[in-house]
């Protein structure tokens, strides 16, 4: 019986050993995950490369852009009735 209980303890202490290593596996995965995050945090919050900086410029381009289209868009109409109006003044008079 004796012979039996080493056996046993044996292999319970090999279960154990592979069961040390899997933690150890998932400890090591774990902080790459961590790590990770990190860069992923680091590449969307970021204040001046960020995603969110970025797309706050896009936005502030967008809209000072919107402003001069509006602007060159209603200069445009303005002189081409302008233009419009001169030549019917002319064409009568």
């Amino acid at each position: 019986m004796d012979h039996e209980e080493d056996i046993k303890i044996f292999e319970i202490s090999g279960k154990l050993d592979r069961m040390a290593d899997g933690i150890d596996v998932v400890r090591e995965k774990q902080e790459e995950m961590a790590d990770n995050i990190s860069k992923i945090k680091s590449a969307i919050y970021n204040p001046d490369q960020g995603l969110y900086a970025r797309i706050k410029e896009l936005e502030q381009w967008k809209e000072t852009h919107s402003r001069i289209m509006w602007l060159v868009i209603t200069s445009l109409a303005g002189l081409s009735t302008a233009t419009i109006w001169r030549f019917m003044n002319d064409a009568i008079g």
